[in-house]
């Protein structure tokens, strides 16, 4: 019986777990550490699919004091945007962020978070 490859292999509930340590169990999946035979250069090909990310829990003052940049490579181009505002828009971009910036900086990294499904 051979295994579907659309089929997540680990499904994790996000209800009232921490951002942070979810998403460093959800980047582990992901890279295959989990596994025997995980070697660091190879990926891991493991599918993770994350459900009820609007219920995550942040910890502290997160939700008014975090700011995420980005920038358009023109002067000027810095557009800042607060963790609330988008929490309330998109709660799962949160959660990719989160596990992105904790994959190693290598050239798996896009091709690993692609195997991330997240369902608000």
């Amino acid at each position: 019986m051979e295994q579907n490859k659309k089929q997540p292999a680990h499904v994790v509930d996000a209800t009232d777990q921490p951002l942070g340590r979810l998403a460093v169990r959800v980047a582990v999946l992901l890279r295959g550490k989990n596994r025997v035979d995980f070697r660091h250069h190879i990926d891991g090909e493991a599918r993770v699919l994350v459900k009820n990310a609007k219920r995550i829990r942040l910890s502290g003052k997160k939700l008014s004091q975090k700011i995420y940049y980005t920038h358009s490579g023109y002067m000027g181009g810095l557009h800042k945007e607060p963790l609330a505002a988008l929490f309330a828009k998109r709660p799962t971009e949160v959660l990719r962020r989160a596990v992105f910036g904790m994959l190693p900086k290598n050239r798996l990294r896009n091709k690993t978070i692609k195997r991330l499904t997240i369902e608000a």
